[in-house]
């Protein structure tokens, strides 16, 4: 059998009906639909072999996995339900999760909105207390948990014992979880917290390529983040490119394993190559060009407004770029975009690289100019608000009311999000629900109809892609319904004030003069 084994809860182990952007489901909270229906329309079960490997696994756990082999590990991934099998003769279990308790945005809103906890942190607390998890501790097996949401568990040391955890890794793995590994399979005691500096991450020679398929054909492009926003945590990242010949072997890795569609993941796919903070046309180009090579349908990650905007402007790159991804098999391509506010105070704060190269003071523009590159080309994007940041105002949150206003009839997902203290702004509070003013109830639900309207649209060619898309278009159509049935109900839809906005725009005409 298997000597560590690397696994994740069911929310994480799916690969979310081959739709990426649908494990964001998971972040809610089951409210209107029982829980069972979320997880069957958001997380359905891997497709494994009879040991529980899976056909495809979250990227982060093939990039260990990897990474442990390469240095002579016996090491395997194993789907949640197939593994009580798997730990009969373990040494070491490796958890890693984006979200273990829901803390993190999105689910700590939906948390804090509705008082219940999240579907991915029920999961997840559904797989710790398996008896066999508590049987296999009893054995010896020497329990790690990691992965993006590692920095949650301070906030629930007490369940690192209740659970058995050993150790929590905090931060890239590649170079260190081969000398943490060696030291349990010693029998030697671990550290409660382990946390990587930016001295600690590895270089590109460190860092694996996967051997098995990703979740949902996902291949990391680069790591890093130049921006330094405060709020975010990947800006305590170095840069690294990954160059073109390592991602075209992950490429191949998922395209020989059957996945026909995939992500480029960064935290800015436009700057992949970039001098600065200016895109790079060339590398672009080539990138993405080798994507269509493997993927008939190509996503990205995330993207920024301010390299749309350069992009376009000086090289008329994202409609370049779009003559290259749309073709006769694939109608449209998503991204996530990170908006955050549409104060130029509050921005200016929070995140003044955000615009660059153009200034913050700009930042609501540069908006709005990419949205309407994005809706020219077929981009579809998820974009995140965040409101509770340090120091807003109630004029800052009615500034991005008012942005939301503006891109009304642009097709897209607008994602509030409750401030969660990351990054450079780690030692502030948490924003919490009993914290909402009426502006913050008016964003949220501007958004609420913003989606549920837009929704509808991007469910026509949502699952065009795929065979079972006329079967499955009537449940999620269904789904949005009777969200807009409650909302409604509720009091919780809201149209454009127009006249208000009106009177917005003028002030800040004044305001700018």
């Amino acid at each position: 059998m298997t000597d560590v084994v690397l696994t994740t809860d069911r929310t994480m182990m799916s690969n979310h009906r081959q739709k990426e952007f649908l494990g964001f489901g998971t972040t809610g909270a089951p409210v209107i639909f029982p829980e069972f229906v979320w997880l069957w329309m958001f997380a359905p079960k891997m497709k494994c072999d009879t040991r529980g490997r899976p056909w495809q696994a979250p990227y982060g756990l093939r990039k260990l996995e990897a990474r442990l082999k390469d240095q002579g590990f016996d090491a395997e991934i194993i789907v949640p339900h197939k593994l009580e099998n798997a730990l009969s003769d373990a040494k070491v279990i490796i958890i890693s999760h984006h979200d273990f308790f829901g803390f993190g945005p999105p689910s700590s809103t939906f948390a804090s909105l509705f008082e219940k906890e999240t579907v991915n942190a029920r999961s997840f607390k559904r797989l710790m207390e398996e008896p066999f998890i508590a049987e296999a501790k009893k054995r010896g097996v020497t329990i790690i948990a990691g992965g993006p949401a590692a920095w949650q568990w301070r906030y629930r040391e007490q369940l690192m014992e209740k659970w058995g955890i050993d150790c929590v890794f905090d931060g890239e793995g590649e170079r260190e979880i081969v000398n943490l590994i060696g030291k349990a399979m010693a029998g030697e005691q671990l550290p409660k917290f382990m946390e990587m500096s930016h001295n600690d991450a590895p270089t590109l020679e460190e860092i694996s390529c996967i051997r098995d398929a990703s979740v949902n054909g996902l291949v990391e492009i680069m790591r890093g983040c130049p921006r330094g926003c405060k709020f975010c945590s990947v800006t305590n990242r170095p840069l690294r490119f990954i160059p073109l010949d390592r991602v075209e072997q992950e490429l191949k890795v998922n395209a020989e394993a059957g996945i026909t569609g995939g992500t480029f993941h960064s935290e800015d796919v436009l700057l992949y190559g970039a001098k600065g903070l200016e895109p790079n046309p060339e590398k672009l180009i080539e990138l993405n060009i080798l994507g269509k090579r493997y993927y008939r349908n190509l996503a990205w990650a995330h993207a920024s407004v301010s390299a749309i905007v350069k992009g376009e402007r000086d090289h008329k790159l994202i409609s370049r770029l779009e003559e290259i991804i749309i073709d006769g098999r694939q109608k449209w391509w998503g991204a996530e975009i990170g908006v955050e506010t549409a104060s130029v105070p509050l921005a200016s704060k929070i995140m003044p690289q955000k615009a660059k190269p153009y200034d913050i003071r700009d930042w609501p523009e540069l908006v709005k100019e990419a949205a309407g590159i994005m809706q020219d080309v077929s981009l579809v994007p998820a974009m995140t608000v965040i409101t509770g940041l340090p120091d807003e105002t109630e004029d800052d949150v009615l500034r991005t009311v008012d942005l939301i206003d503006d891109l009304w009839d642009f097709k897209a997902i607008i994602m509030p999000m409750f401030f969660v203290p990351m990054g450079m702004l780690s030692q502030n509070d948490w924003f919490k629900a009993y914290k909402l003013s009426d502006a913050h109830m008016e964003l949220l639900k501007k958004c609420l109809t913003h989606g549920t309207r837009q929704g509808k649209d991007i469910l026509r060619d949502y699952f065009s892609d795929r065979w079972y898309g006329p079967l499955m278009k009537p449940f999620y159509w269904t789904f949005i319904n009777v969200i807009e049935v409650f909302a409604k109900r509720g009091g919780y839809w809201s149209e454009p004030d127009l006249d208000r906005r009106e009177e917005r725009k003028d002030r800040t005409g004044a305001e700018n003069a």
